[in-house]
């Protein structure tokens, strides 16, 4: 009794599956356009005659030369002004020279806690 509700629950399922994925083939639709042949015709020409944005080499063709607004000498001495200035990208711009400081440790008790941490001696703390 258990094994044939088991059954036909499958087999209900199994429909229930195949039902939901049926689909029905129509063929292949005919073509419809509000355009007749000579139009389409015509429309293809201008196409195939003009630029096509698209295409790979559309952005590989000689760059047209550039006018300058300014001319040459105020672009050199801008830029050596520029090349004398304190740089704005740096670390510390606007601050000044930066002063060295004397460190309060003795070099030889850093030196002697570097050679124990090398030897996996345990540091004093």
């Amino acid at each position: 009794m258990k094994t044939s509700k088991i059954i036909t629950a499958a087999a209900l399922s199994l429909l229930a599956a195949a039902g939901a994925q049926a689909e029905t083939y129509e063929g292949v639709h005919a073509p419809v356009s509000a355009n007749s042949r000579a139009e389409v015709r015509s429309q293809a020409i201008v196409a195939a005659r003009s630029e096509n944005p698209y295409a790979e080499g559309v952005s590989s063709r000689v760059a047209p030369a550039l006018t300058a607004s300014v001319d040459r000498a105020t672009v050199r001495n801008d830029a050596v002004a520029a090349a004398r200035s304190a740089n704005p990208y740096a670390e510390g711009y606007g601050q000044g020279v930066t002063q060295v400081l004397a460190s309060t440790v003795d070099r030889a008790a850093v030196r002697a806690e570097a050679r124990a941490a090398a030897r996996g001696q345990q540091l004093a703390l």
